[in-house]
């Protein structure tokens, strides 16, 4: 969470690539708590926008080089809880 405000709240996850060879996509996954929807969302593609919601890579940032990482960030209405497990695989 970057900030937040009543209702709401700003969220960054970075992706990383810590694996030994180049990738040439990303898929992060993750469960929203209820009461919670995405309303915007950059740097990715967003499949959901509550319960289950996914981000995967956009043609710009999907090859990562070994240590290399990208960001996306979101808005989300509702108020803050921890997701599920965030899970991310590399392609």
């Amino acid at each position: 969470m970057t900030s937040s405000w009543s209702g709401g709240f700003q969220g960054e996850v970075s992706v990383k690539n810590t694996g030994s060879s180049q990738t040439s996509g990303w898929k992060v996954a993750w469960t929203l708590p209820s009461g919670q929807t995405i309303s915007q969302l950059w740097n990715g593609n967003l499949s959901g926008t509550s319960g289950s919601v996914s981000v995967t890579n956009l043609n710009w940032n999907g090859t990562l080089a070994a240590g290399a990482s990208t960001t996306f960030g979101f808005l989300v209405n509702g108020q803050s809880g921890t997701p599920s497990t965030v899970t991310c695989t590399a392609s």
